[in-house]
């Protein structure tokens, strides 16, 4: 049996603030795809917390109910292993309020790590974010969707990991197939 690891792990799935293909801000719409899959994936590799970000009411009634469903109704007695990964799901409107939760249940505040497709002069590396989580401080890692993160917050946060890159020239992943590839990177057991 492998062991387990327990790190300061945090994802948030950003809805608002991120751009769309012709660089405005906007709101995205949660997918069911995303929450279950990144859910999985969290519940997986030790995740302590899997927040989704949006102001919008709707998305947050819609997101609320698909949850319910998994943890609390039918799903839950149907797919049990499936409520153990949803249970990690939070919404909350503002990336703010992300970092005050993690303050309010580790003690301090976490240091953000925003991903993107991009290149960016400030790229970290997959090894040395391992040596940051190694340090087993809170450490938030901020997933945008639609087109991206809005600039703003790309550039306030602490650190920027570099992009996964593949072996062609298409480099547009989908955000819970990156999530999957990064956190096996930085957490799987080779």
């Amino acid at each position: 049996m492998k062991k387990s690891l327990i790190h300061k792990i945090y994802l948030a799935l950003i809805h608002y603030p991120v751009v769309n293909k012709n660089g405005e801000i906007i709101t995205s719409a949660i997918t069911n795809l995303d929450l279950h899959d990144i859910a999985r994936a969290s519940k997986t590799f030790g995740v302590k917390k899997f927040y989704v970000v949006t102001p919008l009411n709707d998305q947050k009634e819609i997101a609320e109910k698909l949850i319910s469903h998994w943890i609390n109704g039918p799903g839950s007695i149907n797919n049990p292993i499936r409520k153990q990964a949803l249970e990690l799901i939070s919404l909350l409107d503002t990336v703010d309020q992300v970092i005050q939760d993690i303050k309010l249940k580790e003690g301090n505040f976490p240091k953000t790590v925003v991903t993107h497709a991009s290149i960016h002069p400030q790229n970290i590396s997959f090894d040395e974010i391992k040596i940051i989580i190694n340090k087993n401080s809170p450490i938030l890692f901020l997933f945008g969707t639609a087109w991206g993160l809005s600039k703003d917050l790309i550039e306030s946060s602490d650190y920027i990991l570099e992009p996964i890159r593949g072996n062609s020239e298409y480099n547009h992943l989908s955000v819970r197939s990156a999530v999957s590839i990064i956190l096996d990177r930085l957490l799987g057991i080779n």
